[in-house]
């Protein structure tokens, strides 16, 4: 399966998650590249859109290597991942620094995104988390914690591409797992589309703006 764009993939996979129409859902994106696939998903559900920040804390000699992930709130959920912190030698305090950065990387874009306005309330409601793929699952994992900590009724994980072991091991970290194609042979997320362009904070705000009713941030 290959998807035309971000809005093509989310376009599926709202196809995909029809029979959650009668639960109306709360459809959470992880900016900034699941954005334009969520809000394909919640405008094919009728359901509302709101932004979950993490972001992953990567190896400081390999960008592209998640060894753990950050989400905001209250009390931030910090996930790290021992085994590729023992691999790659990360000190603790390597690891706090850079999670610390991401962190008031998260408070700007918090900030310039969606300003003060209050999250949506997730508890007791199906709730959806979407992003434009999974690779190594750092961020998801992280994301569906802090999710879960609010007290949904149900928890469901919604791609349009995974690498099949990152996949299975978010599997306990949700109720339901919805992903249109998951290939043996998987390289990268982008490779599944023809356009897998760098989103820009002025691209996530444009898809903000035409549902401000909708969309709300967290704290």
């Amino acid at each position: 399966m290959h998807f035309r764009d971000r809005a093509d993939a989310g376009r599926r996979l709202g196809a995909a998650l029809r029979d959650h129409v009668a639960d109306k859902p709360i459809v959470l994106a992880l900016p900034r590249g699941g954005v334009p696939v969520a809000a394909a998903v919640a405008q094919k559900l009728g359901a509302p859109l709101d932004l979950i920040f993490v972001r992953k804390i990567a190896s400081p000699k390999n960008p592209e290597l998640a060894v753990g992930a950050v989400v905001d709130g209250v009390g931030p959920t910090i996930v790290r991942n021992r085994e590729l912190l023992t691999l790659t030698g990360i000190s603790e305090a390597e690891f706090d620094a850079i999670a610390m950065r991401e962190l008031a990387e998260i408070e700007r874009r918090h900030e310039l995104y969606m300003g003060k306005r209050a999250p949506l309330d997730v508890a007791g409601r199906v709730v959806i988390v979407v992003d434009d793929g999974i690779a190594t699952g750092a961020t998801m994992r992280a994301a569906l914690r802090a999710t879960r900590a609010q007290g949904p009724a149900r928890l469901v994980l919604a791609v349009p591409v995974a690498f099949p072991a990152a996949l299975a091991s978010l599997r306990p970290e949700a109720d339901e797992l919805v992903c249109l194609t998951s290939p043996a042979d998987f390289r990268s997320v982008g490779e599944f589309y023809d356009d897998f362009g760098q989103l820009s904070d002025a691209d996530v705000v444009r898809l903000l703006v035409p549902r401000p009713m909708a969309i709300a941030t967290r704290p």
